[in-house]
């Protein structure tokens, strides 16, 4: 049984607790919110026994042995850091941090403090994600990854109207590329390994962040395309085209649906029926290392996390998005 605190009280919080209710090695402690009324809304709801509003006493419980951290991205490195230097495993949303720097000192504090820090990439973990690594050798050799992600922000109005929600605000790291181009990016660098160059575009919002935006990837023999977009949406698979055929993924944040269709017309349905919700399968990679004793997956590794963010930061740095928590280093 692992005892969790969780630091943040948001949808994407309640979402991962409704997907491992059921799991009998979690357990659910303790719950940081900024205010005493959320926590303990929150805590009463889920079933937790203690609250705070301060990050460093929840880091001193006894009754705590990880935190799951799904704050705003500005905030995860400093969070990360003050329960990992009191012996806390992380498990930290993506993106780790909000920039180079802030990952290394989070990796570095880890191994310190001999505790486990993983990236919460749930994808990287899903059966359909493993599919097509597996069935990856049937379409021969791959010239081309499309990977997209673009889905108009439930933020975004209220933005148009005036109204700059955390979504859209650079103070907290946010953008289209940091929510949900890494989606794209983080799966790329775990079937084909980090590209020879980028480059990078962004359209950017009047604050500062990118509202959509796409990077293409050279490597050997090959190349990759990430498109990304909160302001608006698409309808099209990514895809990765190989010289027999290409595997279309219906969704490649949470794949549903992969299919090959190789260039003889015929198409092979290799889609896996998942037995459990979808962000089940990181927290249960990321108990099994803590009861293993293990300090790093092997798939969302330091050095995937790393790899990742330095990819963001130089496509940032190509479109010109800069964000308070790069100058405050």
């Amino acid at each position: 049984m692992v005892r969790f605190g969780i630091i943040g009280t948001n949808f994407i919080t309640e979402r991962l607790l409704e997907d491992v209710k059921d799991f009998e090695d979690f357990q659910l402690t303790a719950v940081y919110s900024r205010t005493v009324e959320n926590a303990e809304e929150f805590a009463k709801r889920f079933g937790a026994e203690e609250t705070y509003v301060n990050i460093e006493e929840m880091a001193k419980s006894n009754n705590v042995d990880a935190v799951y951290i799904a704050s705003p991205n500005s905030l995860h490195a400093h969070q990360a850091i003050t329960v990992m230097e009191q012996g806390k495993h992380v498990l930290c949303e993506k993106p780790l941090a909000s920039n180079t720097i802030e990952v290394e000192a989070m990796v570095e504090v880890a191994k310190k403090n001999n505790v486990l820090l993983m990236e919460a990439m749930k994808t990287t973990f899903l059966p359909n994600f493993l599919s097509i690594q597996k069935n990856l050798h049937k379409i021969g050799k791959v010239r081309r990854y499309v990977g997209t992600f673009c889905k108009y922000s439930s933020r975004y109005d209220a933005y148009k109207e005036g109204k700059v929600l955390n979504a859209f605000n650079p103070k907290f790291s946010n953008g289209s590329l940091m929510d949900l181009g890494v989606y794209c990016i983080y799966p790329m660098l775990l079937l084909f390994g980090p590209p020879q160059s980028i480059q990078a575009n962004a359209v950017l919002l009047e604050t500062g962040v990118d509202g959509e935006g796409s990077i293409i990837f050279s490597y050997d023999n090959m190349e990759a395309v990430v498109m990304h977009s909160k302001i608006s949406t698409s309808f099209s698979p990514s895809e990765i085209q190989g010289e027999y055929g290409s595997i279309l993924i219906d969704n490649i944040s949470d794949p549903e649906h992969v299919e090959i269709r190789y260039k003889d017309g015929s198409i092979e349905d290799i889609t896996q029926i998942p037995s459990s919700l979808s962000m089940y399968y990181e927290v249960e990679e990321f108990i099994k290392l803590i009861t293993e004793n293990s300090k790093e997956s092997s798939i969302n590794s330091h050095y995937h996390s790393l790899t990742t963010i330095r990819i963001v930061e130089e496509a940032r740095k190509q479109a010109g998005i800069l964000y308070p928590a790069d100058t405050q280093l």
